[in-house]
């Protein structure tokens, strides 16, 4: 029996669809649950945390540690929902996952008293932001020029 090849080919077209859809809406997962933490550690920073925090004075360590945190889970369900019509590199949402995780993470630590060898981790989190940043900029050049 003769293989078809404009089948094969459609199956293989339909996979990498499917591949690129599923690698979309696994950046989404993510990102809901950053949005989710971003939104309890901000009540909790500002609630349970106030004294603590005020009398550290970490109070805007911990604040920004939320805004980075809170702007980086949307772009992840941002990035999520645009490789469902373009597909974007991976590479983006990963590097907003690490940087998230380095960045906002060390900053909730060394707000709370967590020990120095943390603040060097903080500028590792950035690089990982300006990271995914460059790609988004790269690909939006690329489909720019297209």
């Amino acid at each position: 029996m003769p293989l078809n090849t404009s089948s094969t080919a459609a199956f293989c077209a339909k996979q990498t669809t499917t591949t690129a859809m599923n690698k979309a809406a696994s950046f989404r997962l993510p990102g809901t649950l950053f949005a989710l933490s971003a939104v309890i550690l901000g009540a909790f920073g500002a609630h349970a945390l106030k004294d603590i925090l005020l009398e550290r004075g970490s109070s805007a360590t911990w604040e920004t540690a939320v805004h980075y945190q809170m702007w980086h889970a949307l772009a992840l369900i941002l990035i999520s929902l645009i490789h469902e019509k373009t597909p974007v590199r991976p590479l983006t949402g990963y590097c907003f996952i690490i940087g998230t995780l380095l960045f906002s993470g060390s900053l909730y630590a060394l707000a709370l008293g967590g020990p120095r060898w943390l603040g060097p981790i903080t500028p590792l989190g950035g690089l990982c932001f300006i990271a995914g940043w460059s790609t988004v900029a790269l690909h939006s050049i690329k489909k720019a020029r297209a």
